[in-house]
């Protein structure tokens, strides 16, 4: 028998639930674009990204996804030929990676594999052995979707000061904006990349490129940048038009609007904490069930997991199993592994991922974590006892 009836939660890492206050802002007429509120709220939606930053600099905003946002990164910085530096944690830091090599940039490649965090050294020494400064940039994620390995931004901020190195350092947040502390001025970010459909609580539809005054200096010496990516009118606009490069995105202006007010209100530290606590009961429930049985956090250290997605693996292929049941009998819709097979399993049956990124509360994470449980049981899959117990004690904990 079925329990799926009602609303169903989608516990993946993208795009994430989107709120009641979102749809509503979206949910109206089209505006007029050339006057009126949709061009007098920009000054304030530009400010409040800058926010979220933790930001001084400068927005770009483009109708795009996150894998546009690194396009128009790259399209700002790079010159076909020139190198970057890529630590890569997961199948997207080497994506973005993948995109500067398809624009004609050589890349210098850190793979530190799929559960282990970026070794600021490395990167240190990576850069002294580049004496000409050939390294324009190093593309650094500071949480990779698929891994959900969570890297030190700021430290390698500081492996590239302590080599005397003058590479940008520009960093995916693509996962973590809005769900995670990122500090971009604190921690020397030149460049940062993120969209609207995880810790904004968006639909998929906005990518958005936060640069400072280096980065902008860097993108004036280019001989060209394409038209459509170049950020210069975007974030200094003479008209309306020109953040977007043509027509606004004009509903996706409206959500973000009334994201970024739901942020505003809860506090920005208060979004950081609440994500930490909800993370750390959900690592507590899988810990549980793997006391007896082969699920596995795929990130040994907490101290290196996100707040936004946790990876777990089982053996292949109860990874599929459980997620089937607990859509179809639960309502409950988990992610799929990505990017995990060079590990030894195959990545969709043996990897499943649980996105509590955004919009989310203690009760959609333990509403979620009992559906896992009743799967596991349900299918007979070897399991520690007690994980939804575990989890309500770490949030009661906090």
């Amino acid at each position: 028998m079925g329990l799926a009836q009602g609303r169903g939660y989608l516990a993946i890492p993208g795009p994430s639930v989107v709120p009641d206050a979102v749809q509503r802002a979206m949910h109206r007429a089209a505006p007029n674009i050339y006057q009126g509120e949709l061009v007098e709220m920009m000054d304030g939606l530009i400010t409040d990204l800058r926010d979220v930053a933790q930001s001084t600099g400068h927005v770009a905003i483009y109708i795009a996804n996150g894998h546009g946002a690194w396009e128009a990164s790259l399209a700002n910085i790079l010159a076909p030929g020139d190198r970057v530096l890529v630590p890569a944690t997961g199948l997207f830091g080497l994506g973005w990676g993948r995109h500067a090599e398809a624009m004609g940039a050589a890349v210098d490649w850190l793979d530190f594999g799929n559960s282990a965090t970026v070794d600021p050294d490395r990167i240190e020494a990576t850069l002294r052995a580049d004496p000409e400064h050939r390294i324009k940039a190093v593309l650094a994620t500071h949480v990779d979707t698929s891994s959900s390995v969570r890297n030190d931004i700021a430290a390698i901020r500081a492996a590239i000061d302590a080599a005397g190195h003058p590479a940008l350092l520009m960093a995916d947040c693509i996962a973590s904006l809005g769900c995670e502390r990122f500090e971009m001025d604190d921690w020397g970010v030149d460049v940062m990349v993120s969209a609207s459909q995880k810790g904004l609580m968006m639909p998929p539809g906005l990518g958005l490129v936060w640069f400072n005054d280096r980065a902008a200096a860097v993108q004036a010496r280019l001989d060209r940048v394409s038209p459509y990516w170049n950020w210069t009118s975007r974030a200094a606009p003479e008209a309306f038009y020109q953040y977007f490069g043509g027509t606004a995105p004009t509903h996706h202006l409206y959500g973000m609007r009334a994201a970024l007010d739901l942020i505003r209100a809860e506090g920005l530290g208060r979004v950081w904490d609440r994500h930490a606590r909800l993370a750390r009961a959900i690592w507590a429930a899988a810990d549980r069930w793997g006391s007896e049985g082969a699920m596995r956090l795929n990130i040994t250290d907490p101290a290196l997991r996100s707040h936004a997605v946790t990876s777990l693996s089982l053996t292949s292929p109860d990874a599929t199993r459980l997620r089937g049941w607990t859509e179809e009998v639960a309502g409950v819709t988990l992610g799929i592994g990505l990017g995990m097979a060079e590990q030894g399993t195959p990545e969709a049956d043996g990897y499943f991922r649980i996105g509590h990124m955004g919009h989310v509360n203690a009760h959609m994470v333990l509403g979620a974590l009992g559906a896992i449980e009743a799967g596991l049981a349900a299918l007979d899959i070897p399991h520690g006892s007690g994980g939804v117990s575990a989890a309500a004690a770490a949030l009661a904990a906090g």
